[in-house]
């Protein structure tokens, strides 16, 4: 058996260290999946160098949860947690993790919507309401954590620490904690603080997936001093449970955190490319259910990835799965970047159909908090140790209130052989819409 770690030499974080028991769950084939499993989905249509899988940053990830931990709890200072509990909570984090992207679906988030409800993986963690709802990739991830053979070699390999399959899945799904193992050392309770790093405001997976999908797709946006909010990071206690803290200093720091994942929304992830692409799939799907139908067990999950989506593509003779597969994208017609241009849309679709242009419309949204908005989340505070003052983040950045609203993508994307034809309905439907809105006829 190995006794030394095994090194990988990632791009974005240099050398990445695996224990014995950890490569054993990144040799298991539930893991190694990820490999094929694109980052972004159809992002390289628009950026040809974003050809990275979730494999790669899952390990990443892994990386960046060990520096944020070890930032909170400094190696050697016994004040907040005993050596023995610090190595524990530690791995359990690195666990979180390094596994917390299991569940995505082939080519990411762009297949997410044809999940089958909850209810058909067979976990017993959901009300009967939510049973009806569309599943996740992290109800899937939770799925491989309880029902793959990769629960076996995680309970086998770090029970001598007292961790197993439910504790991983409490730090990636709320729904878990009365079955884990509790967190409370000392009195205070590190589990806020530890989904914290998992999947909050200022999480691992963002400071991993921000600075790899920049590199790798070419762009400024996803970059932030790390170094500066890891120096930053500790931990407050209220009410006897431990959360997130920031030093007030960093408070700008963390503004361009925030500001450079919005940005990579806008400018990367909803690409009009990669967009278009992500409707055409989706029309596909939902013209013929049948052909692409994700299984509800893990065993058959394991066995879909990229390519088996692009194999059942290319063998449909579907016009959507074709134009996916010969790249012959719709093109983008129109842009809308708020709710303004509401009247103008509609009144083009109309003249659009009117003229028989085959057309589509897509819609996003992007945000630049998507935790505090709906109060999902523990709050991150920020800690002003001169003033002896202590203030949730949300009320100490003006950034929050400023960008309260999502910033709204309204595309219409029409066929390439009538590109000039939907022009000349948008030249027509511009004054039409702008007479309507001030209440003048239209003949």
């Amino acid at each position: 058996m190995r006794a030394e770690p095994i090194h990988f030499r990632d791009p974005i974080h240099g050398t990445i260290a695996l224990s014995p028991d950890e490569l054993a769950l990144v040799e298991n084939p539930v893991f190694q999946r990820l490999r094929g499993i694109r980052q972004l989905g159809f992002g390289d249509q628009a950026f040809p160098g974003a050809t990275h899988t979730r494999f790669a940053h899952s390990l990443g990830a892994m990386q960046m949860a060990s520096r944020m931990f070890d930032a909170v709890f400094a190696p050697g200072d016994e004040g907040v947690l005993p050596e023995g509990e610090r190595r524990r909570l530690r791995q359990l984090v690195r666990l979180a993790v390094l596994l917390h992207d299991l569940g995505h679906a082939p080519l990411s988030h762009a297949t997410e919507d044809c999940m089958p409800p909850r209810g058909a993986l067979g976990l017993d963690c959901f009300t009967v309401a939510e049973q009806r709802e569309r599943a996740t990739h992290e109800d899937y991830t939770v799925l491989l954590l309880l029902a793959s053979p990769l629960q076996q070699t995680l309970e086998q390999r770090f029970a001598p620490l007292g961790l197993g399959a439910h504790d991983v899945a409490q730090l990636i799904s709320p729904r878990f904690g009365a079955r884990a193992a509790p967190l409370v050392v000392g009195g205070i309770d590190f589990a806020p603080l530890l989904a914290q790093i998992v999947s909050g405001e200022l999480d691992a997976d963002r400071m991993d997936y921000l600075q790899r999908d920049s590199f790798y797709a070419g762009v400024n946006y996803g970059k932030f001093d790390e170094q500066w909010l890891l120096s930053n990071l500790t931990l407050h206690v209220e009410d006897q449970r431990a959360h997130l803290a920031l030093a007030h200093r960093a408070i700008f720091a963390f503004e361009d955190f925030l500001l450079s994942r919005y940005h990579m929304f806008v400018s990367v992830y909803y690409h009009h490319t990669a967009v278009g692409f992500d409707t055409m799939l989706a029309r596909f799907i939902e013209e013929e259910p049948e052909a692409f139908a994700l299984p509800t067990d893990a065993e058959g999950y394991v066995g879909y990835d990229d390519i088996t989506l692009w194999t059942i593509l290319r063998a449909s003779r579907n016009r959507w799965a074709r134009r996916v597969v010969a790249r012959d994208l719709y093109r983008r017609l129109l842009e809308l970047h708020t709710a303004d241009g509401a009247a103008e849309l509609a009144v083009l679709q109309d003249a659009l159909r009117q003229a028989a242009v085959d057309f589509f419309v897509s819609r996003d949204e992007g945000v630049l908090s998507r935790y505090y908005a709906a109060g999902r989340q523990p709050p991150i505070f920020v800690i002003n140790r001169a003033l002896q003052r202590v203030s949730r983040v949300e009320d100490y950045s003006p950034l929050f209130q400023r960008y309260a609203q999502p910033a709204r993508l309204t595309r219409v994307y029409v066929r390439p052989d009538q590109v000039e034809a939907a022009r000349a309905c948008l030249t027509a439907a511009l004054p039409r819409a702008r007479g309507e809105q001030l209440g003048l006829s239209w003949k």
